[in-house]
């Protein structure tokens, strides 16, 4: 795949000497020439295969063919009308274009000139990510320079580097900015990917709140240099959770979560953010696994799974069942004997019967995907607002001890 380092070409201050050079100390401590744009600098010390240099109709465009190298005659015509286009700043894209051979050929790289807009408007900022989209193939690993260009840009190209992963699954291998110090009239290079680093965290803490998949945060702990077991685990504890096994996933997820209270890894982001997903999985720290189970109902239910929430809170009430006659919660045959004793044994009880059966009803027609055609459970599917309303209602009620209640158990 390519390597493509696409630049910003901005307009910085000009005298009758010509555009304002600043010499930039790269991370190494090497310091480079004087010179006005830091794209060409960074090009010569990355090699990439392309270069696409990216520019406003008021940018330094005179620069690129005037100043860094010597191209003696050459186009000079389409150099002249391009100088006068930049004062009036009024360069359009195939005065560049015209001169990108040229500029190919003295680079020794292959050069892409684009005019973009201002980006002042979520129309103009949406038209530089399709420029860059453009400039972009499958798999293309990418640098990006924000040095040069207007203050909002460097933010609005963080936001096009997670763009062009997405949808060019490019790889960035780095964001480049040289802050110009006026003091020193030097500028310190700063390499900024690290923040892609830090949206994936909080991108996978996003995806944990929608879907309850903390599995996302396996390959970034192993980016992170976590050791190998510890990623394990939360794979493990991630796809037992997935199946509906509390049980499996609390052994593991215990493990995996042990060693994140005090991680050795090389990631200032998952300082930040790990905190924050050991409070998501605070249900894990809970004594009984009806407790667990009762935890999850309700934070898929904050989430709007609806599936998992009547699921987990269905095997809520059966568990807490075993927990009250004393019955092994893995013997499955025990399990099912008691259910059916309970439901037989609940008649005694109206009110928990009522509740009982809607759950029971709800549970399996999400389960199967059929349509009721009658009743509680119609009005629930058929209507999110209800549904929301039935299984908080429920859940206060299991929460409560009320369903299932003791003396449904010790009356049996």
């Amino acid at each position: 795949m390519a390597h493509t380092l696409i630049t910003l070409l901005g307009r910085v201050p000009r005298n009758d000497k010509g555009y304002r050079t600043t010499k930039y100390r790269f991370p190494d401590g090497a310091l480079s020439e004087p010179v006005a744009f830091f794209g060409r600098e960074l090009s010569q010390r990355l090699r990439p295969d392309r270069l696409v240099i990216l520019g406003t109709a008021g940018s330094m465009w005179d620069h690129l063919f005037e100043k860094d190298i010597d191209l003696g005659e050459q186009g000079e015509e389409q150099r002249v009308a391009l100088m006068e286009a930049v004062e009036r700043k009024r360069v359009d894209e195939p005065m560049p274009r015209s001169l990108a051979p040229l500029l190919s050929k003295e680079l020794a790289v292959d050069v892409t000139l684009r005019i973009i807009p201002y980006c002042r408007t979520p129309e103009e900022q949406s038209a530089l990510l399709r420029i860059l989209a453009e400039e972009v193939n499958e798999g293309d690993r990418i640098d990006l320079d924000v040095t040069h260009g207007f203050r909002h840009l460097p933010m609005l190209m963080l936001l096009a580097a997670m763009y062009l992963r997405l949808a060019r699954d490019a790889r960035i291998s780095g964001i480049w900015y040289g802050a110009f110090d006026p003091d020193t009239g030097d500028a310190p290079v700063m390499e900024l990917s690290g923040l892609l680093r830090f949206m994936e965290w909080l991108q996978a803490l996003h995806g944990f709140d929608k879907d309850g998949d903390y599995g996302a945060f396996a390959p970034l702990l192993e980016q992170a240099g976590a050791e190998a077991h510890l990623v394990d685990a939360l794979r493990r504890a991630a796809y037992f959770e997935n199946i509906l096994n509390v049980g499996e996933a609390t052994g593991e997820l215990r493990k995996a979560l042990a060693q994140m209270e005090t991680p050795r890894l090389d990631a200032p982001e998952a300082e930040l953010v790990l905190p924050i997903l050991r409070e998501r999985l605070a249900w894990v720290s809970e004594k009984k696994q009806f407790e667990k189970q009762i935890r999850l109902a309700r934070q898929s239910l904050a989430r709007t799974d609806y599936l998992r929430a009547v699921l987990y809170l269905y095997e809520a009430v059966i568990t807490r069942l075993c927990q009250l006659a004393g019955v092994q919660i893995q013997d499955f045959s025990e399990r099912e004997d008691l259910r059916k004793r309970y439901e037989e044994k609940v008649r005694d009880f109206p009110d928990e019967r009522q509740q009982y059966l809607l759950l029971k009803n709800l549970r399996n027609q999400v389960a199967h995907g059929t349509r009721p055609t009658r009743g509680d459970v119609q009005k629930a599917l058929l209507n999110e607002a209800q549904m929301k309303q039935t299984l908080e209602t429920l859940l206060q009620a299991v929460e409560a001890g009320e369903l299932p209640s003791a003396r449904a158990i010790e009356d049996g």
